[in-house]
């Protein structure tokens, strides 16, 4: 049987997932609502977090698909999967067209010499303009230094949701097999050398409470059988030796067991337990290594510590040094854009791809019982030649032309620079160069000042010279002077000098940041504070109180609003934000030491 192998890449919600399940439904793979995206978190953001593999069958060809995240965040999941595929999908939304995360998938596709199929989805979008994003596409291909041959890309026109797709616009089609057909035609049939000695790379890795570790790779020589002994090697030469206790291939989404597999299939693997991303596992220490996969350097870092507030210990299972290190020990081993450092004794320094890439592995953590404390985010400063570098990116901005004037005064003050405006149908788009730095904490802002209607998206394009100090945050902290529980007497007269954190009776504990304040400067507040009683009657005495729904404070919203001198505490049921000096007296002479 013929292999194809493809991946499927795209900017955040242009419908990589969306197609998929269309195409797995359409050839019988899987049932009605059924879809890629299986992970909790996954299904709550709608996003797409980790490359996934699943397969087709058409006209008597397998086609191996990989569903990748459009996040700049997660670039990592398609940087690896791009190295193990011989052509990619590249869909673009027919109304916003090329996107910051297209620009970067895109280069990292034609980098690798593959010869991308464009596919402009949504072109039921009332505002859908095929045409000119065929050209901007086209622009793109060519600032990037695509060949001649990549230039002489193939358009296929899609609506995803509907699962329909056309060679031609105005064609008449009720299905997707039009994209099949040009996948059978322009996508090579994989080198199946099954008489070579095997040479496979892990591009993946999965874990079964039965099974141990799982490695889901490609087969690039030879043929693989369950229970053989291999050698597992490395790109510096050394090798240990492994044995294969099970082997599968994917069916849809379903694993499917096989006694062997030959070259050009994509499979996973059980029995290797200490098995890395990016190594080879080959028959004989003669053959060579594959290359490594790389993958970009981490942008942001921050510090994983035990929690140690006065509410330690109450909601999690894990609240040791050793669990959290034990715990992200695991995570590096499948998340290829993480890097930690763990050196210190009482903390370790994590360095993520963003504040989501971060945020999500919390939000993983304390789902499964942990508790913990992390510091601020901060960007990695780097020195060339004695001066002092920062990471900057590429900020696109669509945002209603009334509303822009006040983004781009917020973005100013944040040391970006707009390098392009374009205004359509009563939407502008701003792009800026900003620093990370700049970026840092900005989203939520943009939530706000855009009243929702706007869309925010970056990339990390290089570092550049220092820009300076950067003054981001105009509020203060609203910091708790008691422990106890809040009243709603108290939050009545605290609402009006700043937004809130928490609502009434909820407890809290000296040095806890219940709120911030509108003037910016730090103010200790008791929020236990109850109503004085007395037997003298007065007009105000039985005022009626009524609360602002406190700002609910999730790990993203938490990175985004805390400061230098604050920790985010982090448990299963919570997310507090705290000074790092808990009382006032501490806190003062803190900051006479520095």
């Amino acid at each position: 049987m013929e292999i194809r192998n493809i991946a499927i890449i795209a900017h955040v919600d242009h419908g990589k997932t969306t197609l998929t399940d269309a195409l797995m439904r359409q050839t019988g793979m899987t049932k009605e609502g059924v879809t890629m995206d299986s992970n909790a978190l996954e299904l709550e953001r709608g996003i797409t977090i980790y490359a996934k593999n699943t397969s087709v069958f058409y006209k008597g060809t397998k086609i191996n698909i990989v569903d990748t995240p459009g996040h700049a965040d997660f670039g990592s999941e398609v940087e690896r999967v791009l190295r193990s595929i011989d052509t990619v999908l590249l869909l673009v939304d027919a109304q916003e067209g090329p996107m910051p995360q297209t620009r970067f998938v895109l280069k990292k596709s034609l980098e690798l010499g593959l010869k991308p199929i464009v596919v402009l989805n949504k072109i039921d979008k009332p505002a859908a303009r095929p045409k000119e994003v065929h050209d901007e596409v086209f622009e793109l291909f060519f600032e990037l230094g695509a060949t001649d041959a990549q230039l002489d890309f193939t358009t296929v026109y899609a609506i995803g949701r509907q699962g329909i797709a056309m060679r031609n616009l105005g064609d008449d089609s009720k299905d997707l097999n039009p994209l099949l057909d040009i996948i059978l035609e322009k996508v090579p049939a994989v080198k199946t050398d099954i008489h070579a000695p095997l040479r496979m790379q892990p591009f993946n890795l999965g874990y079964d409470n039965f099974l141990g570790r799982l490695a889901i790779g490609r087969i690039y020589e030879g043929t693989i059988h369950a229970g053989e002994s291999i050698l597992i090697k490395n790109v510096d030469g050394t090798s240990r030796a492994g044995k294969i206790t099970k082997l599968c291939t994917f069916e849809g989404t379903e694993r499917k067991e096989v006694e062997e597999a030959v070259a050009g299939d994509i499979v996973m693997v059980a029995g290797l337990p200490d098995v890395y991303i990016g190594e080879t596992l080959c028959k004989t220490a003669d053959q060579e290594a594959l290359p490594a996969i790389k993958v970009d350097e981490p942008t942001i870092s921050l510090n994983f510590f035990v929690n140690d507030s006065p509410f330690a210990g109450r909601e999690g299972k894990f609240v040791t040094i050793r669990q959290i290190r034990d715990r992200l020990e695991r995570e590096l081993e499948v998340n290829v854009g993480l890097r930690v450092d763990f050196s210190g004794i009482d903390s370790f320094k994590v360095y993520g791809r963003g504040e989501m890439h971060i945020s999500i592995l919390l939000e993983q953590m304390r789902r499964e019982g942990f508790e913990l404390q992390v510091s601020q985010p901060q960007v990695i400063i780097k020195e060339e030649n004695g001066v002092k570098m920062e990471p900057y990116e590429e900020l696109i901005i669509d945002v209603p032309t009334a509303l822009s004037g006040g983004v781009i005064e917020k973005l100013n003050k944040r040391k970006a620079m707009m390098t392009n405006m374009k205004d359509e149908n009563g939407i502008t788009r701003l792009t800026f160069d900003i620093p990370t730095r700049g970026l840092l904490g900005y989203r939520g802002q943009f939530v706000v000042d855009t009243k929702g209607d706007g869309i925010l998206s970056s990339r990390f394009v290089e570092f550049r010279p220092h820009a300076g100090e950067i003054v981001k945050r105009a509020a203060g902290s609203m910091v708790s002077m008691a422990s106890g529980k809040a009243l709603g007497f108290s939050l009545y007269n605290l609402q009006d000098r700043g937004t809130l954190y928490i609502g009434p009776a909820i407890e809290v504990y000296e040095g806890q940041v219940i709120g911030n304040t509108a003037k910016g400067d730090e103010m200790t507040v008791n929020p236990t504070k109850g109503k004085q009683l007395s037997n003298m009657r007065s007009s105000g005495t039985d005022e009626a109180i009524v609360l602002t729904p406190p700002f609910d404070l999730s790990i993203e919203r938490g990175l985004e609003t805390m400061t230098e001198e604050e920790y985010l505490e982090i448990t299963p049921k919570s997310v507090r934000l705290r000074k790092q000096f808990l009382t006032d007296a501490d806190r003062v002479k803190a900051f006479r030491k520095n």
